[in-house]
């Protein structure tokens, strides 16, 4: 019973634009009557609230995923040294900018006169109150540019889940299973062997009818139980990658300290995307009984994460060196079962949490076609769209079919703008009539900066190496292939 509570205040968590579309059609006087004092009218009304251990939880889940898996390598792409502390340095502003979203979203609630805002609305009622007259006019483009990053954010969390359950079922299929049986067929060892290079695009395809089947369950809570066992499975998960990877490590001085520019920006799409819990900030903060706590939450939080992520990454360097991979797991031993349940139980909880990240992308486009058809067709048309936009994340998987650069170019596109360039510039169009000091001034461009650097180079690095990918598909190529030439022909297959 616990665990479908958390499942279904995970569901509100996960819905942030579709609630703060409610709000729009009530009157400037419902407004005036349903404003609260600041700290507490965050909270929506007709909702019981969540305490802080559950405000807690929620932000460790919202942004522990597949990028805590991918950091390894980006510590790979930056050094040993630099690595771990761009690491902490992108955390820091990642959190800041956190803390910025829920400062402007009470400011802007308080002269908006509105109970609670979203990330969209945020910046939307920032764009009308800021001092520019072309901005003003054109507030409702700041809804329209956070949905439609929102949406990218989303379906390309869900192509790297789909990459990420290729690769791992790939190993755990070819690598353990069919190794036990290739002993039994010693007069056959030529099409045993063809059948361990099965092109890692199969598995995906393999994979698309079942996410289909997924999605098309509409009402999360339906999923409470599996989204459950998928949390644990994840933990456990990671206990036993931690357990495996202090064993045997390197000496830190034998590995670069610093790497070369050129794969910087790699490091900083898949760094941006690890901290990609910034669209269930408001959210939560606007569900919290005790909304005056959210900064200590948040600060605790993300603490935790950090931690989690600069150890990993570390020490997942350190253990396997030039060889770490794309994900973690497809380091660990292939004959081992113990590892095998490793890919085996992350893979499930990934499986489970890509209709929760699929929820958002669906309620947003979804009615813009289902309000074009006739009643009785409402229904069908939904289920084609759902099942059109699990297609496309398959492609985008088909398309790209490495973890690394899908993680690195998701990261610099999308997650830079939500959670580095946006954040810094709201700030600066809520607050500027209350004569923000030239230091803050400063901090919140200097961020947007970093921001977009890190968007156009971290794009443009992971765009080269998607369409030329021969002189480095050997280092950071994530699949489980032998090392002849013909395997390594299935990944730059693209070119």
């Amino acid at each position: 019973m616990a665990g479908a509570g958390r499942e279904e205040l995970g569901m509100e968590v996960m819905k942030p634009l579709i609630d703060e579309e409610d709000s729009d059609g009530i009157s400037d006087e419902e407004q005036e009557n349903t404003f609260l004092p600041v700290k507490t009218h965050y909270q929506l009304e007709n909702e019981e609230g969540i305490t802080f251990i559950q405000t807690l939880t929620h932000l460790l889940k919202g942004n522990i995923g597949t990028g805590l898996l991918g950091l390894p390598l980006a510590i790979k792409n930056a050094g040993i040294v630099v690595g771990p502390i761009s690491l902490v340095f992108i955390g820091v502003i990642s959190v800041h900018c956190m803390h910025i979203l829920v400062r402007c979203s009470h400011s802007l609630c308080q002269r908006m006169k509105k109970s609670s805002l979203g990330y969209s609305d945020t910046v939307s009622c920032a764009m009308e109150v800021g001092p520019l007259t072309a901005l003003q006019k054109r507030a409702s483009w700041g809804r329209y540019v956070v949905d439609f990053f929102l949406v990218i954010t989303q379906l390309g969390f869900c192509g790297v889940y789909v990459v990420f359950l290729a690769e791992n079922v790939k190993q755990v299929h070819e690598g353990f299973l069919e190794s036990k049986i290739a002993p039994m067929n010693i007069n056959a060892t030529g099409s045993s062997s063809e059948k361990r290079n099965t092109d890692l695009r199969i598995y995906m395809l393999c994979f698309l009818p079942f996410l289909v089947l997924l999605v098309f369950i509409r009402d999360l809570k339906s999923l409470s139980l599996l989204s459950l066992l998928a949390n644990l499975s994840m933990a456990v998960s990671l206990v036993i990658i931690y357990q495996y990877i202090v064993r045997d490590l390197a000496d830190p001085r034998k590995l670069p300290p610093v790497v070369g520019w050129k794969k910087y920006p790699l490091f900083f799409g898949t760094a941006v995307f690890a901290f990609e819990g910034i669209g269930v900030v408001l959210p939560l903060e606007n569900r919290m009984k005790d909304s005056a706590r959210f900064p200590q939450a948040l600060n605790i939080g993300m603490a935790i994460v950090m931690a989690l992520y600069i150890s990993l990454a570390t020490l997942g360097y350190m253990r396997f060196g030039d060889e770490v991979k794309g994900s973690i797991t497809l380091n660990l031993p292939q004959d081992k079962w113990l590892y095998q349940s490793v890919k085996i139980l992350y893979s499930f909880g990934i499986f489970v949490t890509y209709s929760i990240q699929f929820y958002v992308p669906a309620e947003i486009l979804t009615p813009v076609v289902t309000s074009r058809v006739r009643q009785k067709w409402k229904l069908l048309s939904e289920l084609v769209v759902r099942a059109l936009l699990v297609c496309s994340t398959c492609a985008v998987a088909v398309l790209i079919p490495r973890l690394d650069l899908v993680i690195s170019f998701v990261g610099a596109v999308s997650s830079s703008t939500l959670g580095l360039i946006l954040p810094p510039l709201v700030e600066i169009l809520t607050f500027y009539k209350e004569n923000l000091s030239l230091l803050t001034i400063f901090k919140d461009v200097f961020i947007a900066v970093v921001g977009f650097v890190g968007f156009l180079t971290g794009t443009y690095v992971t765009v080269e190496e998607i369409i030329y990918p021969a002189s480095t598909v050997l280092a950071n190529a994530t699949g489980s292939f032998p090392t002849d030439v013909n395997a390594t022909d299935l990944v730059v297959g693209l070119k």
